[in-house]
């Protein structure tokens, strides 16, 4: 079932959302070559507690998951695409890292992820990191009272597809409000005019996930979390919580703080 927010829930969802911003702002601003996964974590979980924020990545245990994820970021480095556990490995000169994080603050969710390089980058890393936020501005755009889920799932797939990207099949955007994962489900790829209509008051994390060789394929990772590209490609993953209004739009987890 989908919940429909009202405009004081949206403001305090937003809030949440602010959390959030700050915190991918901070672990952005922290990651260089030679700090750890583990330290970048660190850096997340101290702006949720200077806000009186939780986090709803720790101890979550989905159905697929073998174990309780252990930090309040993913942080997926690479041929990673998405759900990589912080671990103490240090980055490297040129690496590619995906960064997931999300904050419960007043009983109200926000999630986002950013993709950025370290270091000296690679072309064609740069290159599927504005793909990859083309892909979510696109949705963003398409994300308008009137229109349906199908509209933002084609407008997010034909960006990656033009741009000779993979797409994993199985996971994409999702509902968002009391809880971080609820009805309803945004795909990154799907057809026009199909799917629930979008209405005033719903709320949603709209994310991309973008593999760099261009397959669709992936595998689970030994600690059944992290997900791979098959291929050994790079991928990239962004994400922004998004309330549909009679307005258009509204980013609740801009990191601009609007």
């Amino acid at each position: 079932m989908v919940e429909l927010k009202t405009d004081t829930s949206i403001d305090a969802m937003h809030e949440a959302g602010q959390v959030v911003a700050r915190a991918l702002t901070a672990v952005r601003q922290a990651a260089d070559v030679g700090v750890s996964l583990l330290e970048l974590d660190a850096v997340a979980h101290e702006v949720l507690r200077e806000a009186g924020a939780a986090s709803p990545f720790l101890g979550y245990r989905p159905s697929f998951a073998p174990t309780p994820f252990p930090a309040v970021i993913c942080a997926s480095v690479n041929d990673a695409i998405v759900h990589g556990i912080p671990d103490g490995y240090r980055l490297r000169d040129g690496d590619l890292v995906s960064i997931d994080c999300g904050a419960i603050l007043e009983g109200w969710a926000g999630d986002s992820a950013v993709s950025f390089t370290v270091g000296t980058p690679r072309a064609a890393d740069v290159t599927l990191i504005e793909s990859a936020e083309r892909a979510l501005a696109a949705g963003i755009d398409a994300a308008v009272v009137g229109n349906r889920i199908g509209d933002i799932a084609h407008a997010i797939g034909s960006v990656c597809r033009t741009a000779g990207y993979g797409i994993m099949e199985d996971f994409g955007g999702h509902g968002i409000g009391r809880h971080m994962h609820e009805d309803p489900g945004v795909p990154n790829e799907g057809r026009p005019g199909r799917g629930l209509p979008l209405r005033h008051g719903m709320v949603i994390a709209i994310e991309p996930m973008l593999i760099g060789g261009g397959r669709d394929d992936y595998h689970c990772a030994p600690d059944g979390w992290t997900l791979r590209t098959n291929d050994g490609s790079r991928a990239a993953h962004v994400e922004h919580t998004v309330a549909i209004t009679d307005a258009g739009p509204r980013v609740l987890t801009s990191r601009d703080g609007l």
